[in-house]
């Protein structure tokens, strides 16, 4: 699924999933991405959330993932965020997100 400038990818595993995505997070794609995110947490038992390919994300995909977050908590259900970029991972650390949201960080760039 392409949206504007954003490719999502989801690979089914036995009761968990990860979504691959690349491009960009912002006010033009956040309500679709969130909108996939939030069914698969609802279908499995684990989503994880591989970001290497995403270049640039503002504030509009920090409420996605905030939104996955509870919504993976009221339905306990496990989610977390991989493989993301020194600069999108950034805006987990100054927001305080990264001490709520489960991060398995390989972050590019010399973090």
């Amino acid at each position: 699924m392409v949206i504007v400038n954003l490719h999502i990818d989801d690979h089914k595993n036995g009761d968990s999933s990860i979504l691959k995505l690349s491009g960009e997070i912002d006010a033009y794609t956040a309500p679709r991405l969130k909108e996939h995110l939030l069914n698969l947490i609802e279908e499995n038992k684990e989503v994880q959330v591989d970001m290497q390919q995403v270049n640039y994300m503002d504030s509009t995909g920090l409420g996605v993932f905030i939104s996955a977050l509870k919504t993976s908590k009221e339905v306990d259900k496990t989610f977390k965020l991989i493989n993301l970029q020194d600069n999108v991972y950034r805006l987990f650390n100054i927001t305080g997100l990264n001490e709520v949201i489960d991060i398995e960080n390989t972050v590019r760039g010399g973090m």
